[in-house]
């Protein structure tokens, strides 16, 4: 749980208006940390307020893809290289973005490669990109 909230959060746990949370501040009745031009708000503040431990905030809704991608036709050395540049592709996280997960499989008597790809759908589409563009698109 957030040890500290925005007034915004704080107006949205409690079911107030944030010009409500703003005025218990400059009141006093709701203790705040100013840093800039924004209040920070302990929780520890919040339940003080209301008496009763900080309500959990709702989870964010989020979207989750799965892809299983086959590459047939790699040698052992070509499943090696996409491996890693499809490992490295995935875990470059950009801000705030939550991680994939990517498992590879080799089947050395087909010759192929699986991916089995899970995380955000733009990240998961970003890594489909990847796949094809390293196999001249033949997937």
């Amino acid at each position: 749980m957030r040890e500290f909230y925005s007034v915004e959060d704080v107006a949205e746990l409690l079911g107030l208006h944030v010009k409500t949370v703003r005025g218990y501040v400059r009141d006093g009745r709701l203790k705040a940390v100013r840093i800039g031009k924004q209040y920070r708000i302990a929780r520890a503040e919040v339940e003080a307020l209301t008496g009763a431990p900080a309500p959990a905030p709702a989870p964010a809704a989020r979207a989750e893809v799965s892809a299983v991608v086959q590459v047939d036709g790699v040698d052992r050395a070509g499943a090696d290289r996409l491996v890693t540049a499809v490992l490295a592709a995935a875990g470059a996280r950009s801000g705030g973005s939550r991680p994939l997960w990517v498992q590879a499989v080799r089947e050395e008597e087909r010759g192929a490669l699986r991916f089995v790809v899970l995380g955000p759908p733009r990240r998961v589409g970003d890594v489909l990109v990847l796949i094809e563009e390293l196999t001249g698109g033949g997937i």
